[in-house]
C-alpha cells in the first residue's frame, strides 16, 4: 500500500520514536517557531511511554482542534504513514493570522531525515490540497518556505506554488484551485 495521510494513529508509535530521533538528531528541537520543534522540547521525555505518547496523538487530535486563548489558529495535523512507518507529518492551519500570512502559511510539512528525496513532500502536499480545499473551504492556499530552503521551494513549485514576495528569510507561494495534478501523480500547474 502507498503512503497516505492519516488522521495520529498509536500504531506508528516506534517509527515515529524513531523519526523523532532523526529529527533531534539533525537540530530540529532547535528552531525558535516550528511547531516540531516546541513538539520536540516539550514531548521527548513522554512519547516513549505508551501512555505518553496516547496522549499526545489525543492533544494534537488529527482532524482539527478549536481556537485557543493563547491565540493558535484551528488546525488538523496529519501524519504521512506507509503501513506503520511514519514518514513525516503536516499540519494545516485554518486560518491565518497576520504572523502566518507573512511568515506561516496556510500548511506546514516535514519528512523525516531518513525518507527524504524520495518525493514524500511532493505527495504528501499533493494529497492534502484536496482536502484542504474541498473540506476546509481555503483557496487559494498560502505555502512559506524558508530562502535557503531549495528543496522546498520545488516541492511547492512543483504542486502548482506561484511565487508571491519575499519577506526576510521567508519565501511566500500561492496555490490556487488551477493547480492540478499531472499524468504521473506529481504536481503540476
Amino acid at each position: 500500500m502507498p503512503p497516505q495521510l492519516i488522521a495520529p494513529t498509536l500504531r506508528v508509535h516506534a517509527s515515529f520514536l524513531a523519526a523523532m530521533d532523526e529529527f533531534r538528531e539533525e537540530g530540529g528541537d532547535a528552531a525558535p517557531h516550528s511547531a516540531l520543534a516546541r513538539e520536540l522540547r516539550t514531548w521527548r521525555d513522554r512519547w516513549p511511554a505508551a501512555e505518553g505518547f496516547a496522549e499526545y496523538v489525543d492533544m494534537i487530535g488529527g482532524i482539527s482542534r478549536d481556537e485557543r486563548v493563547d491565540g493558535t489558529v484551528p488546525l488538523t495535523t496529519l501524519w504521512w504513514v506507509e503501513g506503520d512507518d511514519y514518514l513525516g507529518r503536516l499540519t494545516v492551519r485554518h486560518h491565518l493570522t497576520p504572523s502566518l500570512h507573512a511568515y506561516g502559511g496556510h500548511i506546514g510539512y516535514a519528512v523525516r531525515p531518513a525518507a527524504r528525496r524520495r518525493g514524500h513532500a511532493t505527495a504528501m502536499l499533493r494529497a492534502a490540497l484536496p482536502y484542504v480545499r474541498h473540506t476546509l473551504g481555503i483557496d487559494p492556499v498560502l505555502i512559506t518556505c524558508d530562502d535557503t530552503n531549495t528543496g522546498s521551494r520545488r516541492v511547492i513549485e512543483a504542486c502548482g506554488g506561484v511565487f508571491e514576495d519575499q519577506r526576510e528569510e521567508k519565501l511566500r507561494f500561492w496555490i490556487g484551485a488551477g493547480a492540478t495534478s499531472g499524468p504521473d501523480g506529481a504536481c503540476a500547474r
